[in-house]
């Protein structure tokens, strides 16, 4: 089983049906520190009782390795409903150590290994796809959507927001009605980092 940061009891791992996967870029894996994204999952945790494994990289060889881990190790890989990047990026790619990778060059890299899940992009990136993008990712992944924000980070993380969105899903796995209920509960919100999803 892949390594847990959260101190999490053994059984609530295995008896839980439902998990949050998080891959978040730092600039240095060898640097231990607690993340923000880290504190958020830990909430999750203990207020709606989902676990997470939390992952950090700091390159494409080590994004490909931490996902190559979960597909091809963990038996609970198929209790993972969402795939949570927390990076940088730019509208169609996200940012390790400086260097520029498209979602496309991503979907080649996971062709086929990411059935039935959903990518969620923290608003550390903007997630601005055209359709043809969307759908080619969506195509070679075998991913049932990405989901982001269409606003970049200006001072509100969309961490809390991220969190009611898993926590709707744990309840409901209607992906088109997990997003109205987001929108009806957290309207500014989601209409302030402009929530977008792409199935």
């Amino acid at each position: 089983m892949l390594e847990k940061k959260q101190q999490l009891p053994q059984k609530q791992i295995i008896d839980a049906d439902y998990f949050i996967f998080c891959l978040e870029a730092v600039d240095d894996i060898e640097m231990d520190e607690v993340t923000q994204t880290q504190h958020k999952l830990e909430e999750l945790t203990m207020h709606y009782g989902i676990a997470s494994i939390h992952k950090t990289c700091d390159s494409i060889e080590g994004l490909e390795a931490s996902l190559n881990t979960l597909v091809l190790d963990d038996h609970h890989f198929k209790n993972y409903e969402i795939i949570y990047l927390v990076m940088t990026g730019e509208a169609n790619s996200i940012c390790l150590n400086n260097y520029y990778y498209s979602l496309q060059e991503i979907a080649e890299i996971f062709e086929g290994r990411l059935n039935n899940k959903v990518l969620h992009f923290s608003n550390a990136k903007v997630l601005d796809l055209d359709q043809e993008e969307a759908q080619y990712f969506l195509d070679i992944t075998g991913a049932k959507a990405i989901s982001g924000y269409g606003n970049e980070f200006n001072g509100i993380a969309s961490a809390n927001l991220d969190i009611v969105f898993f926590n709707l899903f744990n309840e409901d796995d209607n992906m088109l009605d997990v997003v109205e209920e987001l929108h009806q509960k957290h309207y500014k919100l989601c209409k302030l980092l402009d929530f977008r999803l792409y199935y």
